[in-house]
């Protein structure tokens, strides 16, 4: 039945992939991806791939463009060796933040990407927690979104389950997320609200909308890049009383200062799935925790293979 599926991964998160391939049972395929010294990728797929249902995983983290570009080069040179098809498992989706014009004579980044990986050749891609939904919507193929959500709410409950708690969505924009993760653990919801005080573009209030005090609060999120928007939320519920805050995010970019930034404020444990390998400082620090979705991409990997329904991951 799976003698006709192959896994390749770039170099973006060979961790991840060769732990999804564990749990598929099924070895990852044999590629060359080198640069010329000239900064150009080069890629060889080293198997034979001809009438083969292909899965490429890739997420498009740091550096973002090289592993856009290696996604790419992986996907020209499988439809050229003559994949039957070709679906691109990109567990981070980069430039989804930019999915809507809403400044003058800014580009829809989101919605380029997806149509240079539509162009270049994929047939399908699955990826976990779109910054916006309707980044499904920029493919004229076939998108599975799956949700890192049931993994987070399985831990939780597992170490939360005595505990009073609420979850925290950073602003307005998140509260159908943190309303979904807070029916999962049937507890209540906060939201944070920002304003501005007067003409000050500098100074900003923050209130929390919810009962907080003396609760265990969940802020949670799709993703974290420096944490600044989600520290102030956690210093906001340190002062209102809540008795232990944690993060959980889907995606740790955790980019620039976002590892001192996090160890200097009040949040005790950050939850974040491997969606973004951790290296440097990222692996070393005692207050980030992170959860693997290897076996749901497993699951539905072959499940699409064999054109099965995926609707159980969203259980």
């Amino acid at each position: 039945m799976f003698s006709k599926l192959k896994l390749i991964t770039g170099n973006a998160n060979r961790p991840l992939a060769e732990e999804v391939a564990r749990y598929a049972g099924i070895p990852l395929g044999d590629i060359d991806l080198f640069k010329f010294s000239n900064d150009e990728s080069f890629v060889k797929i080293n198997d034979n791939v001809r009438g083969a249902d292909v899965f490429i995983i890739q997420p498009t983290c740091y550096p973002v463009n090289d592993s856009l570009m290696d996604l790419l080069i992986m996907i020209d040179a499988l439809k050229r060796a003559s994949a039957q098809r070709i679906n691109c498992v990109i567990p981070y989706y980069a430039y989804a933040r930019s999915d809507k014009k809403d400044q003058p004579r800014v580009p829809i980044t989101a919605k380029l990407v997806a149509d240079l990986i539509t162009v270049a050749g994929a047939d399908r891609v699955i990826t976990v927690d779109l910054h916006a939904e309707q980044i499904q919507g920029f493919f004229n193929i076939p998108v599975d979104h799956l949700f890192s959500m049931p993994i987070f709410t399985r831990y939780f409950k597992s170490i939360l389950n005595t505990e009073e708690i609420v979850v925290v969505s950073p602003d307005s924009g998140g509260a159908n997320r943190a309303r979904a993760l807070a029916k999962r653990l049937n507890c209540g919801l906060a939201i944070g609200d920002k304003r501005r005080s007067g003409n000050n573009d500098q100074t900003e209030l923050l209130n929390i909308i919810g009962e907080v005090g003396g609760k265990t609060a969940i802020l949670f999120d799709d993703i974290i890049d420096t944490g600044g928007s989600l520290i102030k939320v956690a210093n906001a519920l340190d002062k209102q009383g809540a008795s232990r805050i944690y993060a959980a995010c889907a995606h740790g970019v955790l980019s620039g200062n976002a590892i001192k930034n996090l160890e200097d404020s009040p949040i005790e444990k950050l939850f974040i799935t491997n969606t973004i390998p951790l290296s440097g400082e990222k692996k070393m620090c005692k207050k980030v925790v992170q959860l693997s979705i290897a076996e749901m991409l497993a699951i539905a990997i072959k499940k699409i293979h064999i054109e099965e329904s995926i609707s159980i991951l969203f259980r």
